[in-house]
Order: structure tokens, then sequence, then C-alpha cells
């Protein structure tokens, strides 16, 4: 029997949905669901609003709006576990089970929690000013998201590929922990759709409601109109030749077109297509593809009642999965009933489990790498990228026989050589003596590891 692939994604309710998150998320996402395949598991990340937006009928008028572009998309509720985030209560409870295992250090690296420090410090302010505990701990939640369903892939952009990395580590420490032998959770995997990963706003940054540069999705023909009317050309006027492969507009197309309909605009905009005609060409493509869901859209926007019944019962299916494994990871952390327990020996642990440790995973090119974390789960070495994974598992091998370490100082990191080449990294420290006290600590960890 085939196992299904469970594929799961969210988005985050903080505002109207428009064209980039069609097209890079929830598109892909919706004809990935229609594979016989798949298991899927969509969700309104209603909880991760919350971290960004403190104004309740936002988030509300949100969550009503995301819902409906789903199940105007075309996203079967038969056939996918569709919920709110916020519906699943076990959700909560798995992200503190997680946050009680995650190292602080994985957490200090997260690209959102790093660029809001980093501003504070550009502008003179204290470190930490304004960030939230929430903000900090988005990895954990997102971590849970993903482990509570032990999906196989999750769909995400470039910019969330490391949220999935950090489930990752999260929950390979668990299993290391409390598994004994068990792991309780699947090592999901990014999946992300290359040609639509990103798509260009208006101004040709990424489309963004933050940048102020989106096409609407569904409010109305005339607005998605207005808004492509707006799309930053160079001046070439009709007749000129106009170069596809540096317009934002032809990238736009090219998201939304088969090959033939592609190569059809290509060679107009060569032989001189006017930017006019060109905007007006790619309305007539998209209202073309999105007129009917526009239609569905507002009918379930008057119709919220019909909405709600159908997000309750993808809760019902979520919690199906969701509460009996709970159950599980509670007993394995020892929360366990009072009544009826079975007698389990006092100590099942042994000092060892908590030994420095590799872990081994594979990125989205194919390429194998692999991570060497300290007891406490800090990170003291990220590897080179590896063809296969014999050529990593070789090099681990060879670093836990305790043999003398090549170690070279590079600025404010440092790296790890054997046999001429370089094959691990460590991240940059705040000053040469934290430089100084990490390597002390790799030659530490690597006397000796256990598997």
């Amino acid at each position: 029997m085939t196992t299904r692939t469970r594929i799961l994604t969210g988005i985050t309710t903080t505002g109207t949905p428009h064209l980039g998150n069609y097209a890079g998320a929830i598109r892909p996402a919706i004809l990935a669901s229609e594979d016989a395949n798949a298991d899927s598991f969509y969700f309104l990340a209603d909880y991760h609003a919350l971290i960004k937006c403190d104004d309740p009928q936002r988030i509300q008028r949100s969550r009503m709006e995301i819902a409906a572009t789903w199940l105007a998309g075309g996203l079967d509720v038969n056939r996918v576990t569709f919920y709110r985030q916020s519906d699943i209560p076990e959700i909560p409870e798995l992200t503190w089970l997680l946050t009680c295992v995650a190292a602080k250090g994985l957490l200090n690296r997260a690209h959102a929690y790093k660029a809001s420090v980093d501003k504070n410090v550009e502008n003179g302010e204290d470190p930490d000013a304004g960030i939230s505990m929430g903000l900090y701990s988005y990895p954990v939640l997102m971590a849970a998201d993903i482990l509570m369903f032990n999906a196989h892939k999750v769909p995400v952009g470039r910019d969330q590929i490391q949220h999935v990395e950090m489930a990752r580590d999260i929950g390979q420490r668990f299993n290391h922990l409390f598994g004994n032998g068990k792991e309780f959770f699947t090592m999901p995997e990014a999946l992300i759709e290359e040609s639509v990963a990103t798509l260009p706003g208006l101004d040709g940054r990424k489309m963004s409601k933050s940048y102020d540069n989106t096409i609407p999705l569904f409010t109305s023909a005339k607005d998605m109109k207005d808004a492509i009317s707006r799309i930053v050309t160079d001046s070439r006027a009709p007749g000129e030749a106009k170069d596809p492969d540096n317009s934002h507009l032809f990238t736009l197309y090219q998201a939304f077109a088969t090959k033939a309909q592609e190569a059809q605009f290509r060679g107009e905009l060569l032989e001189g297509l006017g930017w006019g005609e060109a905007k007006n060409r790619l309305f007539q493509l998209l209202d073309g593809q999105l007129g009917e869901a526009r239609e569905r859209y507002h009918q379930l926007m008057s119709r919220p009642s019909d909405m709600e019944d159908q997000l309750q019962v993808g809760a019902k299916k979520a919690r199906a999965v969701a509460a009996p494994f709970l159950a599980e990871l509670r007993e394995a952390v020892g929360l366990r009933s009072f009544v009826n327990q079975a007698a389990a020996p006092v100590a099942t642990k042994k000092k060892a489990a908590k030994a420095a440790r590799f872990v081994s995973f594979r990125e989205a090119d194919g390429s194998f790498r692999f991570r060497l974390l300290a007891a406490d789960g800090e990170q003291l070495l990220l590897s080179r990228n590896f063809t296969d994974g014999k050529a990593a598992g070789a090099v681990t091998k060879q670093l836990q026989r305790g043999d003398a370490l090549d170690v070279r100082a590079e600025a404010l990191g440092f790296s790890v050589w054997l046999d001429g080449a370089a094959v691990a990294d460590s991240a940059e420290y705040a000053d040469q003596a934290s430089r100084d006290a990490a390597i002390e600590a790799l030659r530490a960890a690597l006397a000796p590891i256990e598997d």
C-alpha cells in the first residue's frame, strides 16, 4: 500500500489576500490537494496573526476573507482538512511542550527576530525594544503547526525555509529526549514551487502588503484593473522592442499563462507591443481565470455561517488526529494520569542522552547537510553541502573519532577542515572571546559523541 504524502500549509490572517498570496501559496496548495496520494491539511494561521496585528476587527475580517478565498479558489473540504488554528486547542499545548525543548540559541538565529534586533541597534535603541515573546517564539508555534500533524511536505516561500528547518531541529530533539527509540515526529521538508515562489508587485519588489504594491485578488475587476495600470515599466514607446526577461509585467503574466500564451506574449513584446496594451492583456488573462472565483468569493462573504459550518467540520477532523497524538506526547513527557498507569522504571534515561549530537537533513536542492548540536541544543557547526548522504555521514563519522581537530578561525567565526577541505562552519559571534569559547566548546563536544 502506497503511503500518502501529508501536505500542510497555512496563511496568516492579517490582511486581504492578494495575487501574490494566491499564486505563491493558495493555488499551488489547492492543486496539490487534488493529488490522490496527498493527505492535505490547510489552516487559517490566526494565532500567528496576533503576533503581527493588535486590531481585532482586522483579524476577524481577514479570517473571513482568507477562508472565502480558499473556498472560492476551489478547495474541496471533503478531500482535505481545512481548519482555523485557534479551533485546535492541542496546538498551543504542543507549542509549550516544544518550547521546553527548543534551544534559546536556535531561536536567537530566527530571521525575523534578528532583523528586528538589527533594526533596533541601527536606530540606537535597546536591541529587544518592541519585540514580544510572540515574535521571538514564532518558530516554535510554527513547529507545532507542522509537527502536530506529522506533515511530510510544507509549501513555503524561501523566506520561511528556516522555520521548517527549525521544526525539524525541535522535533528531532523531542524524539531524542523522550522517544526511547520511538520517532514521535516525522521530519518535514520545505516544498518550493520555483516559478511562483515570489511574485513581483507593482514596483518590482516582492508583492507584499508591507510595500503597498499588491494586486487585489477578489475585491472587484475594477480594483484589479486599476492596480495593473500602476505596474512600473520602462520608458520604451509602442513599436520599440521590450525586454520580457526584465519586465515585472511579463513575470506576472508568465505565472498565470499557458506555455503557448507565454510564448505569444513574449513575441509581441519583442515586436514592440505597447505597455498600455500589455497591461490590458494581463488584466484579460487574470479576469478570465479569476472571474468565476470572484463571484463565489462574494457569495461566501455574504453567508459567513456557511463558512463557519465548514470550518467546524474541519476542526473536528483535525482534532481527531491531534487529540490522541497529544495524549501520547503527554504520556511521553510524564504528564500522566495517576489512575491505571503502568509501572515504569524510575530512571529510564542515562546521562548520555543529553550528549552533543549530529542532526542530518536534506536541503530543498537535494544536497545533504548536518548540524552539530550541543547538549543544550545550541548549534556548534553547520556543514557545507554534500551531494549524497553517504558523504555527509562519512564526515560525521570522521569527526566522531576524536582525532585532533583542524579548526581555522575566520574573523568572528571559524571553520572545520578535513583532508585539506572545509567541511563545516560556525555561526558568527559577537566578539573574538565568544568565538574562542565556542571553539573550546566544540572540542569538548567532539570528545566523544554518541550517534
